[in-house]
This record gives structure tokens, C-alpha cells and sequence, in this order.
């Protein structure tokens, strides 16, 4: 069965800000997202190269990561442009953290980044959590 976890129109339009990693993060490539990251982009040639690529991750996470009531695409785009106000915690129902994120500007960025490594694990935990209720 075909589940679309995540999509390529977000997965383009954090692209834009790929030089960033956003859109590796958003696909599950953790490792490569943080180089990206760092290295602004692999000083921007594997940004370029991204732009083509983004399908085949797109279809990858769609298989890796487990559909259901919570919305990974939501999910990214709280964490992505409002990560510092927490609102991407209180998407998933993290009030405690959304409330320390708000005023803390996200941990002092360190709790954004952290996020980044685990947005995708988080909704899937909540929507395997929510499958069994």
C-alpha cells in the first residue's frame, strides 16, 4: 500500500532554502542534511544537484516513514519558518517543550536543530501511537 508521507511541492519549497539542508532533514537524510548545513549547500553545487534528486527522496520517505492523522508536511513547515516559537511542539501535542521552546527562542536554536534530526521520527511515533487507539 502506497503512503504519501510527505510531498514534493514542500520538499521543493524548503529546496529553496537547501542550502540549509531543509529539505534533506525533511526527507529523513540527517547526516548529509547537517553537511549541507554546515557547508552551506556543499558550497552550493550539491544544492544544485538536489533540485534533481528531490523525487527520488520523496518516494523514499513516503516508504520509510508511517502515514496517519498527524501531518508531516505541517509539521515541517511549523518547524521550518516558526520553529523558534515552538509551534511545530504544540502541533504534536509537546506543550511542556512548545511552552520552554516560546520562551527560549527554540532552546537557543540548539532544540531546532535537534528537531530537524528527529521531526520526521516524532510524527511517526505519534501517528503509529494514535493507529493503535
Amino acid at each position: 500500500m502506497y503512503r504519501d508521507t510527505h510531498s514534493k511541492i514542500i520538499g521543493y519549497c524548503l529546496w529553496i532554502f537547501g542550502f540549509m539542508g531543509a529539505h534533506r532533514f525533511y526527507y529523513g537524510r540527517q547526516i548529509t542534511g547537517t553537511i549541507w548545513f554546515f557547508t552551506l549547500g556543499l558550497f552550493f553545487i550539491g544544492w544544485i544537484i538536489d533540485l534533481f534528486l528531490i523525487p527520488g527522496m520523496d518516494r523514499d520517505a513516503d516508504l520509510r516513514y508511517r502515514s496517519g492523522p498527524t501531518d508531516y508536511n505541517i509539521a515541517w513547515i511549523l518547524l521550518t519558518f516558526l520553529g523558534i516559537f515552538g509551534l511545530h511542539r504544540f502541533y504534536l501535542g509537546k506543550w511542556i517543550t512548545g511552552i520552554l521552546y516560546l520562551f527560549t527562542a527554540g532552546l537557543f536554536g540548539l532544540g531546532i536543530l535537534y528537531d530537524f534530526w528527529t521531526l520526521n521520527g516524532q510524527v511517526s511515533t505519534k501517528n503509529m501511537m494514535q493507529g493503535s487507539l
